[in-house]
């Protein structure tokens, strides 16, 4: 490696930043510095030049897939690798989509890592095996819609939040109690990655359309 790269780690547990430190620096990737929050490392970046973002999805305070669609915004951006707990190849497509690099679940031995590191820097994209395994036995594509992760009955409970139906419209439609409709979109932000139902409507206005109401599914 012709140059030492600048490396910003973004990572909301220091347990987590402290070992990726670590194993990078040990094996020569040069210094790295640490952010504990998405607005803390995008002020990072504001001051820095980093070759690469090793970047986790779930911060607390911005969403990660809201982080790499901004670090994409600027002039000549850093190259993004996710290192993340969610092993659902939607999750990889939505965040390649969004312009990520790369893409490991940090159930992940140590040594891919090092090796996603080498081949993103070096202009690559690269898949941890098990993520590469999954997206292949599910054929997520570019044009795959994240509601496909959703099972019939979420897929109701979306459709109709999505369509601008209160929770207990949505209860009394699918003869839900309210507890389950609102553990119902616990699930579903969660699968989606979203945090808001104007998330939800933009995911429901960009993949199917505009919402609309069929007949609810059994269960």
């Amino acid at each position: 490696m012709s140059a030492t790269p600048a490396i910003l780690l973004i990572d909301d547990h220091e347990v987590v930043r402290g070992g990726c430190r670590e194993l990078l620096e040990l094996r020569r990737f040069g210094a790295c510095r640490e952010a504990g929050t998405g607005e803390a490392g995008w002020q990072m970046l504001q001051d820095s030049r980093p070759q690469l973002v090793i970047l986790d999805l779930s911060l607390p305070d911005v969403h990660g897939l809201e982080l790499i669609e901004r670090i994409r915004t600027r002039p000549r951006p850093p190259r993004v690798l996710v290192f993340t707990m969610h092993d659902d190849p939607t999750f990889a497509a939505r965040a390649l989509r969004a312009g990520a690099a790369g893409y490991i679940t940090k159930t992940s031995p140590p040594e891919c890592l090092l090796e996603g590191v080498r081949e993103i820097l070096a202009g690559e994209t690269y898949l941890s095996p098990d993520m590469a395994e999954a997206l292949a036995v599910s054929r997520v594509s570019a044009l795959a819609s994240p509601v496909q992760a959703l099972t019939p009955r979420e897929q109701d409970v979306f459709r109709l939040v999505a369509s601008g139906h209160s929770n207990a419209t949505v209860a009394d439609t699918l003869g839900l109690s309210h507890k389950s409709v609102s553990n119902y979109l616990v699930r579903i932000k969660h699968k989606l990655a979203v945090d808001s139902i104007a998330d939800m409507v933009r995911l429901a206005m960009r993949y199917d359309g505009t919402p609309e109401t069929g007949p609810p599914t059994t269960d």
